[in-house]
């Protein structure tokens, strides 16, 4: 490899993406494909009394309707959702049923009630529109307090609509440790509800091969592999007769790792219809169905001692399931906040709670971070109000409470193993790089300017990786002419999977990385098991079977050497691409033994490899300035800095890509997104762009980003995940730069979103009261 193919840093994907060369489900067609449109409920609780279809039936160009009944016989189960430990008193997660297609009750707007196939797209919508379902309207109930309270229960067998009630820690320690404490915190704080909105919208494209009694599954995902196993397990089905094909995807943010309960109906009619069935979601769909993320409402204390010492820190999350639970909701919003915990800091006692309520609102899911920024966001907001209320340096109080790095392998009060990680110094680099010494002066010219300005950190730690499976599997193939191919079955969507792991191979076996290139889920490729691109774990497990073929693959090369230079296998060295007899000059290049060994059958180098399943602990120290126009309420973000130990890097300029997009993620949800539900009848009230604000390019115009690296010792590499880490330290940090502008003209607290009408209704609150 090159010294400039080494140096690469630009990602091969992009030019294929910006040149609109990408290939996505919506660009493939099938000969003979029929439309596929959901017939969607327009209520959000009620009981099905009838749905006359006999309208749509006669509408041009229609071939099939299908609602619930029709194909309740086929014995198509809901996917189970991800077991957390068990709750409070032995709890496990109550399982809700929910059918592909809705049978005598739909529980929230969207729900899918029937299915319209027809030649065209624009057909089979106007037949869908010719639907008409009676209903009988039943109590809305919106927001976990009030479905904890209401006296109906979305499911019978789960009273109370409380679905999972889960705790860990020592209640009672706590209790004692806050009742010597010298003083206390306590914060209300809301992480609203949030919609994924990946660039491409939801599609499919399913086929049925009936000579071959197979399934082809053409959609956005973020496995293909993991993907086809979870159809089969809703459909009964065999996996190894459902292919899920390689494609590009739009971005998924956790919206595309599990496939949703219609999808079965869609398997159902290609196989009945003898014709390949094509479906492609509007956004209003997308708004309205895909699984929304965040929508936890949280509760932290906090007790210090005379020094400022942490004691005890106590939270309680009342977590929105949705209607239906998704695959990972409840898993990932209860198990990552035990596993977070306190996060960066010491404390003598932990104690958490959370309780997982059904509401009439679409199911939420893991959404980039998954739990992790709400586990950090009530920590750190609390860290920030202590610091205020004891007239201290929020770092000078975060220094004094940090783990230190001596203390790393460090096990948490809550049973989880941080690996390593180096607070001071993450903040030491932080500190030094926003000049946080020099805010004091900013904030001086901003007030001279007429503006408030406010500076928030945050420090945070959080768990990478993980999963159901036992190993991640990758494949190196030889081909002959040369070129090397790589199979994994982590699916990517925007990660940048198709540069990082072509380059590392190249440089571990010293070929050019021109010639290497990846398929990843691969349905022709080898056949391999593994997780799906999820919980910021791709590069270390999927590049730590690389690392773990390219040892094997050198092993194999070694004797072809041996053999071509008439040596001992044990007496050959192999670096930098160059395999040389030991004390001589006599030399083989890599890339010559791999010309040799194309010309054989097998091709002795083919290697698949595995990586065990293992945990790595990101961490990082971000600060954001803000200016806050007190006349409008407008926040503007000045300032944003933030380091980052996301272990060894393997691509600079991939992982500020992550880290960048992560921080505008969070601080897009701190400023503006909230899927908001109406109250009365359960509408989604925000289902367009031209309600549910997005990010832009100007929320964050820059941002300063450096590195603190602690290697893991949990994978050969030493790499942690990056995927979710600024999302995890934006979103604090944001909060609390605002806070900090703001309460110098009284006010006290401010929940997301921080939109202009909130923050010049706080300011205005906060005078009439002062006056």
């Amino acid at each position: 490899m090159s010294e400039s193919d080494s140096k690469y840093s630009g990602r091969r994907e992009d030019k294929r993406f910006i040149t609109g060369q990408g290939s996505y489900t919506n660009d493939r067609n099938l000969p003979g494909q029929a439309h596929a449109i959901f017939r969607r409920s327009d209520r959000a609780h009620a009981l099905i009394k009838a749905i006359d279809i006999e309208a749509a039936k006669a509408s041009p160009g229609v071939i099939a309707i299908v609602t619930g009944k029709d194909i309740a016989q086929e014995g198509y189960t809901t996917l189970p959702p991800l077991q957390p430990p068990p709750g409070r008193g032995g709890m496990t997660v109550a399982t809700p049923v929910r059918p592909p297609l809705a049978l005598d009750k739909v529980r929230f707007a969207g729900e899918e009630v029937a299915i319209v196939v027809a030649e065209t797209a624009a057909q089979a919508r106007d037949a869908a529109d010719l639907i008409e379902v009676e209903y009988e309207e039943l109590e809305v109930l919106i927001g976990p307090a009030r479905a904890m309270k209401g006296t109906v229960n979305l499911h019978d067998n789960i009273p109370g609509n409380l679905v999972f009630d889960y705790e860990y820690g020592d209640e009672k320690a706590v209790a004692d440790l806050f009742a010597r404490a010298a003083g206390t915190v306590t914060l209300d704080a809301e992480s609203p509800r949030v919609a994924p909105t990946p660039m491409e919208i939801r599609s499919a494209l399913v086929s049925y091969d009936e000579a071959k009694d197979i399934y082809e599954f053409i959609s956005p995902n973020q496995g293909g592999p993991s993907f086809g196993h979870e159809l089969s397990m809703m459909t009964g089905i065999p996996h190894e007769k459902i292919r899920v094909p390689m494609l590009d995807v739009g971005g998924a943010f956790g919206a595309r790792t599990a496939p949703f309960p219609e999808y079965p109906v869609l398997m159902y009619l290609t196989k009945k219809l003898k014709r390949p069935i094509k479906w492609l979601s509007t956004r209003s769909e997308d708004f309205l169905t895909d699984n929304h993320g965040r929508a936890i409402s949280l509760r932290g204390e906090l007790a210090y001692d005379a020094n400022g010492k942490f004691l005890a820190i106590r939270t309680e999350w009342l977590c929105d399931s949705g209607a239906y639970l998704a695959h990972a909701g409840v898993f990932t919003n209860s198990n990552n906040g035990r596993v977070i915990a306190a996060g960066a800091y010491s404390v003598e006692a932990f104690y958490g709670r959370h309780r997982q309520v059904m509401t009439n609102t679409a199911p939420t899911n893991a959404y980039r971070g998954a739990g992790r920024p709400e586990a950090n966001y009530i920590i750190e907001r609390l860290v920030d109000e202590a610091a205020a209320k004891l007239d201290m340096d929020p770092f000078e109080l975060r220094r004094r409470n940090m783990l230190k790095k001596s203390q790393f392998p460090y096990k948490t009060l809550t049973g989880a193993m941080f690996d390593s990680a180096d607070f001071h110094a993450l903040v030491a680099k932080v500190k030094e790089e926003c000049d946080w010494k020099g805010f004091a002066k900013r904030r001086r010219e901003s007030r001279k300017n007429g503006k408030l300005r406010g500076i928030g950190s945050a420090v945070f730690i959080e768990p990478s990786g993980g999963g159901g499976m036992k190993k991640d599997e990758v494949a190196v193939v030889f081909e002959k002419d040369g070129g090397v191919t790589l199979y994994s079955v982590a699916g990517p969507s925007g990660q940048g999977h198709e540069t990082v792991f072509p380059q590392l191979l190249a440089g571990w076996l010293g070929i050019d990385s021109g010639k290497v290139s990846l398929k990843a889920g691969d349905p022709d490729g080898p056949h391999l098991v593994g997780h799906a691109a999820i919980g910021s774990r791709s590069a270390f497990s999927q590049g730590s079977s690389y690392k773990i073929a390219s040892d094997m693959i050198i092993d194999k090369a070694k004797k072809i050497a041996a053999d071509e230079l008439e040596a001992s296998p044990g007496d050959i060295e192999f670096s930098n691409g160059v395999f040389t007899i030991a004390g001589t000059d006599r030399t083989m290049t890599m890339s010559k033994v791999v010309e040799k060994s194309c010309m054989m059958v097998p091709n002795p180098l083919d290697t698949i490899a595995a990586y065990g399943v293992s945990l790595a602990f990101p961490s990082g120290a971000h600060v954001v300035e803000v200016e806050i126009d007190a006349d409008t309420g407008k926040v503007d973000v000045v300032r944003y800095t933030a380091t980052d130990d996301i272990g060894n890097v393997l691509n600079q300029v991939l992982a500020n890509g992550q880290i960048s997009g992560g921080i505008v993620q969070g601080a897009g949800q701190v400023f503006g997104e909230n899927c908001q539900y109406d109250e009365t009848d359960g509408q989604l009230i925000t289902g367009s762009f031209m309600d549910y604000c997005m990010p832009r390019a100007h929320l964050i115009p820059e941002v300063n980003l450096t590195n603190v690296v602690c290697p893991t010792p949990n994978n050969p590499l030493g790499v942690k995940g990056v995927g979710e880490a600024g999302t995890t330290g934006s979103m604090p940090a944001c909060m609390n730069a605002v806070l900090n502008a703001l309460r110098p003209v009284g006010v006290k607290h401010l929940d997301m979103p921080i939109t202009p009408s909130r923050v010049w209704s706080a300011i205005d609150a906060a005078k009439s009261s002062a006056a």
